[in-house]
């Protein structure tokens, strides 16, 4: 898998307001900033991002993601620096 290919199954699954994956086909990170976050914890955010992500993480198809799940609020506040 791509990062493109990770990208478009993420922004398929979640209205984005920004979205940034960069990886190496296993190893990924991303930047997901969504007004669907609003209101939810951490855990609730991630959870979004692995349901849009189907079973692709239960087949090994992305063995492992690491992400800030952001508002869009939270996003300008803090911005690319990680706040």
């Amino acid at each position: 898998m791509t990062a493109t290919e990770l990208q478009d199954i993420l922004a398929q699954g979640l209205a984005c307001e920004h979205l940034q994956v960069v990886g190496d086909g296993r190893h990924w990170q991303a930047v997901i900033v969504c007004q669907a976050f609003e209101g939810l914890s951490r855990i609730q955010r991630h959870q979004q991002v692995y349901a849009a992500l189907g079973q692709r993480m239960h087949t090994d198809e992305v063995h492992a993601l690491s992400m800030r799940t952001l508002t869009p609020s939270e996003w300008r506040t803090q911005g690319e620096s990680g706040g």
